[in-house]
């Protein structure tokens, strides 16, 4: 019967595991990173366009 889990007995073959999970985590944090910079300029120029709508409505 096949073990559910493996668990090798040379921990030298978790290495290769362990480069590519932090590749995946530094790229979803650089991902995470510009979604929030385009965000917050996005908010920006929402912002700005709407104070533009409202102070051309008061004219």
């Amino acid at each position: 019967m096949m073990d559910f889990l493996y668990f090798p007995d040379d921990k030298s073959e978790y290495i290769p595991a362990v480069i590519i999970l932090a590749i995946f985590v530094i790229g979803a944090v650089l991902t995470l990173y510009f979604f929030i910079r385009y965000s917050k300029k996005e908010a920006a120029r929402a912002d700005a366009r709407y104070q533009q709508d409202m102070n051309r409505d008061e004219d």
